[in-house]
Formats: structure tokens, C-alpha cells, sequence
């Protein structure tokens, strides 16, 4: 179904510049001769008058020239700004190929240089200098008919760090995800980011940075600023899903759990990461036969986004049967300071329920008197799933691998920080120290790996198998909330289109190239859970074909 604006925003339109110049109306060399006689266009374009397919292969001909991924990169953008429609027709059509570029890994070093590369604005930046005049700001008619936010601070970019105003990055690339992969209206969509400073000496000392030249604003301060921004969503767009991006680790779950129930929002480094792990996870135990109340799992990285996955993991145990204490017990949290056991200085609030009894390790062998490694809880707990959201390269070495598979027939092991330079091993490195028993899932796309005499496709447990459908959900039943509820509906979602359904040899999650259908599953079930939990606005007899026409395809309409 192709939808665009309405017929009432180009009332806005003064002269076919305008036209030429807006990213969501303009056709470049797609305009009729009947268009370009209506709105001046005639010289202001060659003559030539080309089909959006004739446009895409020749975008997609000069994409393919360019030596690199982040060149590659800058050029999207670039086509981003300047003709949307097309844009989208390029990356829905080759998003296999493009993901990498538009979002991880490449989306870091556009992050990192995004001062260098700024030429056009694109959504809005609410700076703390200007935090009385944020009503104003956002008051504007352009940006009625938004219903999807992303919002960042820029404070922990993937594995990057501080990133100040290259925050936007992430916003805009999740954004584009949010439209190439779940259908949702460009149109309706804001990438936001709150300028509160930054820390990052490199971005201080750049003549060239485009944000707020000033350290970060902390403490109360800065609550109040996010107050009054999410005070000022919440006014100007009541239906809105508000997804919180790349917060740092103080922050994000604390935020989360201060305004999920005041507003339709969620964060997706903790939540969106939770619902693909869990439901790739879930899906593992087609492969592995060990259902996922029977796992035993151990998490390096106790952050918002390990204890999310594990929250979630702890909800799929409990509705398959065990007690909340049971459950609890299955889990091994390893952070900076070892593994989390009760009494340990400095416990964050959404740590403690993963906290293991103090003298757990009683009698075991450590490798360093009275710290709890990770080589320790893997030596002796022979867990059947090791996950990685460290941020630290390297941190499943070897031998804590081989430990592992020592344990375990088919030792499930997935190291999802990214981007790549990040992650806590390769692919192709645990195959190999697991005799390719292992099943492995990234956070960032690695290429296909050797199993014996031939090559894998790796799974990439990337957030975009599920917000875009979570987004599309939660938009079609005009969702209140985003319930845990709503997010456990997304994980089983997920598991339940697994190839390995029908094939135990198969891959945990379908191509990349069909994330749009996975997105579609995703939203309907994250829609009907919504309605059961009464937090729908709205319903529907047909849920299905609500959805199906919700979601915006790329075509050029008549203006």
C-alpha cells in the first residue's frame, strides 16, 4: 500500500525548489512532464523522465563504486536528505547488504564523524541552553503528524562512548530501520537528540563539532531537563511510542523504569535487546533440545542490557513452569567487579534480583583469591548459554570456550556487543575452539563461518528483528504502554518464525531480507497482547489487515 503526505501539506509548497528540496516530496528525475509543467521544474531538471525502478539501479550502481563501507555510508545519508522515497526504495530492496552500513557497524563511524559530515538538519536537537524554549521548539507544524520518537543523549554510542551531538546518528539510523524494515511512514517518524554536553575530550577540542561546546549536565539538572522533555512529548504527542536510544548505563534503566508507565515508551539497548535474545534463545532449543526453563545461563556484561535479556529469559522460565526462585538461581551475572553476589558494594537497583548467595563459590577453585571471574562461574557452573554484552573484546578467551563446550553437546554462545571490534570473540574462532558444535548469535554482522567443509550463515541477534515490529504494533492499536507483557509476546513472536522450526540444522533467525514479514508476526502479536492487557486505544475486527495497511511502502504519488 503506497501512502504519502496528504493532499493539505502542499498547501506549504511555494515554488518547485520547495519540492526539490523536501526529501519526502521531491522525485528528482522521476517527475512527469505534466508535474514539471505544474510546478516550474522544467530546466531546473534534466530532461530525462526516469521510473523510481531506473532511479534505484542507478543509485544502487554508484553505491556500489565506493571503496568503502563508510563512504557508502555518507552516501546514503546523502540520498536520505534528499529524496526519501527513493532512499527507501534502495535500502528495502538490498537490505541485506545495506543493514551494515545504515545502522551496525558503519553507523559508529558516522557517529564519530558526524560534526565532519553535518550539512542539512534532519529532525530536531533540543539543547540544554535552550531548555525554557523547548514547548516552542517542538510546537512546530511540521512536526504534527509524528508517531515515533527516538531520542539519545549521545552518552554511550554502541561500544563507542560519548559521542556528544553524533548521537543523532543512531537516532536517524534507527529511524530508517523502523520505516525499511516495519513500514512505518517516514513522515511520522522524529529522530530526536538532547544536547546536554559531553565528556568526550576529542569532540571538545574539535573546532568543527556541531553541539553544545560544554561538558555534560548531571545530577539534578539533568532530571529536570528530561523531565521537561518528556513532559512536552507527552503534551504534544499523547500517542506516540517514545524509544529511548543509547543512554548510558546510570541512566537507562533508571529512566526507563521512571517514565515507562507515564507515556508509550521503551528503551531498546535493555528491552529491544532483551526480546531478541530471548527469542533467539528460544529458538535454540530446537537445536539443542534443552527447553528454556532447563538452561543455565551465564551473562558477561551486568549492565541495563544484560540484565534486561535476563529479566525477560526470567519471565519465559517462570510462564514455562519454574518458580520465580528457581528461576532466579538459573542465572550467573558477571560484571567488572565478578560475578554479582549479595552484599557486593556498589549493586545498581535492577542488578539485585540476579544476585547470586554470597558463598556460592564456597568450594570452588578460583584463579584469583577472592574475585569470581568468568573462567570461575564457567569452570564451575558448566552453564549451556554464555551471552556477551560487555563491550569488551576478548572477553570469552579461549579456554573459557573450550570449558564450556566441555559441558555441554551443543553450548550456546552468543557474543552480541558491537560493533564487530567489540564483540567478546568471533564467530569463527568459537566454532573452531568448539569442533563447530556451538550456536552462535552477534550483535553485529560477521561474515559466514567455517563448519567443517563448508561455510554458516551467522546470526545477527540485532535489535532490528524486533523494535521495528514492536514500533508497528504498538502504533496500530494506538498501545498506552509497553508492557513486559507485550515485550515477552515479541520474544515468542521471534522464535516462533526460527527456520530451525522445520529444520534443526537451519539458522535461529530468517535472512536479513525478510525482516519486513518477521515484522509483521512481531507487531501482530505485540498488538493482540496490547488488547489483552487492555492498553489499546483502539481495535479493530481485523487486526491483520490493519497492521498490513499501516505499513508504507516506498512509491512516488501524483502532486
Amino acid at each position: 500500500m503506497i501512502q504519502s503526505r496528504g493532499d493539505a501539506t502542499m498547501s506549504a509548497v511555494r515554488s518547485g525548489l520547495d519540492i526539490l528540496r523536501d526529501p519526502l516530496r521531491n522525485k528528482g528525475t522521476a517527475f512527469s512532464e505534466h508535474e514539471r509543467d505544474k510546478w516550474g521544474l522544467h530546466g531546473l531538471l534534466p530532461p530525462v523522465i526516469a521510473s523510481l525502478d531506473e532511479q534505484v539501479a542507478r543509485r544502487l550502481q554508484a553505491y556500489r563504486n565506493f571503496p568503502n563501507d563508510f563512504d557508502r555510508y555518507v552516501f546514503l545519508r546523502g540520498l536520505q536528505d534528499s529524496n526519501e522515497i527513493l532512499f527507501y526504495a534502495l535500502l528495502s530492496r538490498h537490505l541485506e547488504e545495506m543493514l551494515p552500513v545504515v545502522y551496525t557497524p558503519t553507523v559508529g563511524l558516522g557517529c564519530q564523524s558526524f560534526s565532519e559530515h553535518f550539512w542539512k538538519p534532519r529532525g530536531i536537537f533540543l539543547s540544554y541552553p535552550h531548555k525554557d524554549r523547548m514547548v516552542e521548539i517542538l510546537s512546530s507544524p511540521r512536526f504534527d503528524d509524528v508517531e515515533v520518537i527516538v531520542v539519545t543523549d549521545g552518552e554511550r554510542v554502541l561500544g563507542l562512548g560519548d559521542q556528544g551531538a553524533g548521537g543523532m546518528g543512531i537516532s536517524i539510523g534507527k529511524l530508517a530501520l523502523y520505516t525499511a524494515c516495519g513500514g512505518i511512514n517516514p513522515a511520522k517518524t522524529l529522530p530526536l537528540f538532547l544536547d546536554v554536553g559531553t565528556d568526550n575530550p576529542e569532540r571538545l577540542a574539535d573546532p568543527l563539532y556541531v553541539g553544545w561546546r560544554h561538558e555534560r549536565v548531571r545530577g539534578e539538572e539533568y532530571d529536570a531537563f528530561i523531565e521537561a522533555f518528556v513532559e512536552a512529548v507527552r503534551q504534544r504527542w499523547p500517542n506516540a511510542l517514545l524509544q529511548w536510544e543509547d543512554f548510558a548505563r546510570h541512566n537507562a534503566t533508571r529512566l526507563l523504569d521512571k517514565y515507562r508507565d507515564r507515556l508509550c515508551t521503551f528503551n531498546d539497548d535493555v528491552q529491544g535487546t532483551a526480546v531478541v535474545a530471548a527469542g533467539t534463545l528460544l529458538a535454540t532449543g530446537n537445536v539443542t533440545g534443552i527447553p528454556i526453563k532447563d538452561q543455565k545461563i551465564v551473562v558477561l556484561g551486568a549492565g541495563g542490557a544484560g540484565c534486561g535479556i535476563s529479566a525477560l529469559l526470567l519471565r519465559a522460565m517462570i510462564e514455562d513452569g519454574l518458580s520465580e526462585a528457581e528461576a532466579r538461581s538459573r542465572f550467573y551475572l558477571v560484571d567488572r567487579n565478578g560475578l554479582l553476589v549479595e552484599g557486593m558494594p556498589e549493586l545498581l537497583p535492577f542488578q539485585e534480583p540476579f544476585v547470586q548467595p554470597r558463598d556460592v563459590a564456597g568450594q570452588w577453585q578460583l584463579d584469583r583469591a577472592g574475585f569470581v571471574g568468568l573462567a570461575d562461574v564457567v569452570r564451575n557452573v558448566r552453564p549451556t548459554t554464555l551471552i556477551g554484552v560487555s563491550g569488551q573484546p576478548g572477553g570469552f578467551p579461549e579456554q573459557v570456550v573450550r570449558d564450556m563446550a566441555s559441558g555441554v553437546e551443543r553450548p550456546v554462545i552468543f557474543p552480541l556487543s558491537n560493533p564487530n571490534s567489540r564483540a567478546e570473540a568471533t564467530p569463527a574462532d568459537i566454532l573452531a575452539w568448539t569442533d563447530g558444535r556451538a550456536v552462535v548469535g552477534v550483535g553485529s554482522p560477521f561474515p559466514p563461518a567455517p563448519v567443517g567443509d563448508r561455510l554458516k550463515r551467522i546470526d545477527q541477534t540485532n535489535n532490528s528483528y524486533v523494535f521495528p515490529g514492536i514500533g508497528l504494533g504498538a502504533m496500530s492499536v494506538k498501545a498506552r504502554r509497553i508492557s513486559d507483557g507485550m515485550l515477552m509476546a515479541a520474544a515468542r513472536a521471534l522464535a516462533s518464525v526460527s527456520p530451525t522450526s522445520s529444520d534443526k540444522d537451519g539458522n535461529l533467525l530468517p535472512p536479513v531480507n525478510e525482516l519486513r514479514q518477521v515484522s509483521l508476526r512481531v507487531a501482530e502479536a505485540v498488538a493482540r497482547q496490547a488488547i489483552a492487557e487492555g492498553l489499546a486505544s483502539a481495535t479493530t475486527d481485523d487486526l491483520n489487515l490493519t497492521i498490513e495497511n499501516n505499513m508504507w511502502h516506498p512509491g512516488y504519488a501524483s502532486i
